[in-house]
């Protein structure tokens, strides 16, 4: 049941109890007369949603009363089933509540999050340690095998029946009190850490008012930073900001080295300032706390009992992939660090580069081994032709299609609306798309559900799916034109989708994969964004419509792997932090979290010029939930996704259908009904291996 939970907090991607429901005016107490059954996000407002949650949880109390009360035995439909259907409101106001923190949060949602967050855990713990529920599910598992049930059945009954185990349901009286209050301490601290890290984004700002440190700068983005400072009543000056769209071509491009360290440094010490939104001591109380459920739990570190259910397994498994992939990162980061200093050297400085030089200098390296800037691409990546070439991607391997919703509830106006129909024109579900930062966004992209997919008494219903970026805005009156980056991102976030829109399970507690599998479907649909046969559809000039030309287009290729020295080792360095963390046996007093970032990435030799890709007070994946001991799943699936890809170019045709049409039946639609390694095999034909990934990062 927690499983249930969590997956409608985190597919949405994470003080009295008073309040009863109020019918007159609650749209969450209503059906939704709404085109295909969307939330009216028009019509929720803040003082919606505790009352809603409050019900939710009223009502799924009841429904578990009523399974323990049933004087039948106990039976797979009469309790496994009707737990997993349960909590049908909570689920409804779950999904929406926290998909709009994640896209469009304000203060009133963020005390609801922090006042509800912890009676959420309590009512999770409240199912997971209910002694009579648990002797239920415990005799229909004890006699699964006589009980007749089917693959997907069985699958219930034994993921059902584990999560009571990891919900601390073997646990005695004194020991699940003291669950109840990690679980409670863990989700307040994780809500803490997010709210510090978008307060801390959203509070820098560098402001320019001479036009001469814009030297370096492209057009674009000087032209965003000019409104971005008139939106701050600051008109005729230019303001740069922490969200990537502003700092990361900031750093790229601009010639000035002073404000190049400035923003740097603004950017990697987000929560790490020793003011109100600091987040040391939320980190250090939340490994702390972490280590102790653990142990609690009968094992002897964190990352152990999180890897337990993952493909990964254990930590020994972790640390060899990433340790395979370290050494050779290393060794391409310092040819480039090399290379760096070449560039210095040409500009008749004599400075040891630091971490704010590294883009800047590379991309001029990169520009001279390559004679490419990658600006050049831009006028061919208009954003609305890289969303259509996700349709055509879609349609030329899968027959789908996606059709504008123009009179649809949005999530924000920002949003626009898709409807997806299969290759026999059944509807499989709608997709939103938001893609441009806002201060009531959290940073990143990702994909999440206001709905996801189910069955509800024998029919289909189908999911509704939201994209979420943080794009470059244009400025007035100029279209957005993406980079390299930002169009693998959409066909990356668009792999997520699909897998939401194919999904075709009948049970929730079974539409999950592992976290190490889940970025399979997204990270192998990266690999057809530059694909010359890709692009022909989509990549075309936005204001002459010239199709990219194939020198561009190899020009890029060739130049695309420079710079993986860098990327490799900065993802690496954040997936070992996590993995270091979540490994700990035991937690020294006074514990410094920062101190431990510096020795234990210090000792496997990383380049002070590299900063790991997320840091400790901002690294949300690892410290807000999501990705704890499982960063290196993107890592992991890059190993699953550089294989399957090699599928498709063993026939000579990526877009062959009938490899599609094993991907779609094996990978993406039966959800965790199978092991995740058997599924990968019987789409494959075999397990994957590592020469495939180490080859597309330049690393072999």
């Amino acid at each position: 049941m927690r499983k249930m939970l969590l997956a409608a907090c985190a597919a949405a991607m994470m003080c009295g109890c008073g309040g009863g429901k109020n019918t007159a005016d609650n749209p969450f107490f209503t059906e939704w007369d709404t085109p295909f059954g969307v939330p009216p996000f028009e019509q929720i407002k803040p003082e919606h949603y505790k009352p809603a949650f409050m019900q939710g949880m009223e009502e799924q109390k009841a429904e578990i009363d009523a399974i323990v009360k049933n004087t039948e035995d106990a039976t797979f439909e009469n309790t496994i089933v009707a737990l997993d259907q349960s909590g049908a409101l909570l689920n409804k106001v779950s999904y929406v509540f926290f998909g709009q923190t994640n896209a469009n949060t304000n203060e009133e949602l963020q005390a609801i999050n922090v006042e509800i967050s912890p009676l959420l855990t309590q009512h999770g713990d409240d199912i997971s340690m209910n002694p009579e529920l648990f002797a239920r599910v415990k005799a229909v598992y004890e006699k699964k095998e006589s009980a007749g049930l089917d693959k997907e059945q069985m699958k219930l009954l034994e993921e059902t029946y584990k999560d009571f185990v990891r919900g601390g349901a073997n646990l005695d009286s004194v020991n699940q009190a003291k669950l109840r209050e990690l679980n409670t301490e863990i989700a307040s601290l994780q809500t803490t850490f997010g709210q510090n890290m978008l307060k801390e984004t959203n509070a820098f700002r560098l402001v320019i008012d001479k036009k001469e440190d814009l030297a370096g700068l492209p057009a674009n983005l000087i032209a965003v930073a000019a409104e971005t400072a008139k939106a701050d009543s600051m008109e005729g000056k230019w303001v740069f900001t922490l969200h990537n769209p502003s700092v990361m071509p900031f750093l790229q491009y601009a010639d000035n080295r002073e404000l190049r360290e400035k923003i740097f440094k603004g950017y990697i010490n987000r929560g790490n300032n020793g003011n109100e939104n600091d987040n040391n001591e939320v980190c250090a109380h939340l490994v702390k706390a972490r280590l102790e459920k653990a142990k609690l739990m009968g094992y002897d570190d964190y990352a152990s009992f999180i890897l337990e259910t993952r493909m990964a397994k254990t930590p020994e498994a972790v640390y060899n992939l990433l340790n395979q992939v370290w050494t050779p990162a290393i060794a391409k980061a310092k040819e480039e660090l090399a290379d760096i200093k070449e560039e210095i050297k040409k500009d008749g400085k004599d400075f040891e580069p630091e971490g704010w030089d590294w883009r800047y200098y590379a991309d001029r390296a990169k520009k001279a081994k390559y004679d490419f800037d990658e600006n050049l691409i831009r006028p061919y990546l208009k954003l609305e032709n890289v969303r259509e070439g996700l349709f055509i991607f879609a349609n030329k391997l899968y027959g789908v299609t996606f059709t504008q919703i123009e009179d649809i509830p949005l999530p924000h106006p920002d949003a626009i609306a898709f409807e997806c129909k299969d290759k026999d024109g059944s509807h499989l579900g709608v997709l939103y798309f938001d893609f441009f930062p806002r201060e009531s966004k959290r940073g990143g992209a990702w994909c999440g559900q206001y709905r996801s997919q189910t069955y509800k008494d024998g029919k289909k219903v189908a999911p509704v799916v939201t994209i979420v970026c943080n794009f470059t805005k244009p400025a007035a009156g100029q279209p957005a034109l993406l980079n390299a980056d930002e169009a693998a991102t959409m066909f990356h976030e668009f792999g997520h989708a699909l897998h939401n829109l194919f999904r075709d399970v009948h049970y929730y507690g079974i539409s999950s994969v592992p976290r190490d599998f889940v970025e399979l479907p997204s990270q192998v649909n990266e690999h057809w964004v530059f694909e010359p046969d890709m692009l022909k559809e989509y990549a075309k000039h936005y204001e002459t419509g010239e199709i990219i030309p194939a020198e561009l287009v190899e020009r890029l290729t060739q130049s695309g792997k420079y710079g993986q020295g860098f990327a490799t080792t900065e993802y690496l360095a954040a997936s070992l932090l996590d993995m270091d963390f979540h490994t700990m046996k035991e937690i020294p007093e006074n514990f410094k979290v920062m101190d431990f970032e510096q020795k234990t990435l210090g000792e496997r030799g990383l380049l002070s010029q590299i900063p790991s890709r997320y840091r400790t007070t901002y690294f949300n994946h690892t410290m807000g939930g999501g990705y704890t001991a499982g960063y290196y799943s993107y890592l992991w699936s890059e190993v699953l996704d550089a294989d399957a890809f090699e599928a498709y170019k063993e026939t000579g045709n990526i877009f062959n259908t009938e490899v599609a049409d094993r991907f779609r039946k094996y990978v993406l639609t039966p959800g965790g009904i199978d092991d995740a390694m058997k599924m990968y095999v019987n789409f494959r034909g075999k397990e994957p291996n590592i020469e495939p990934l180490l080859r597309n990062r330049g690393l072999k």
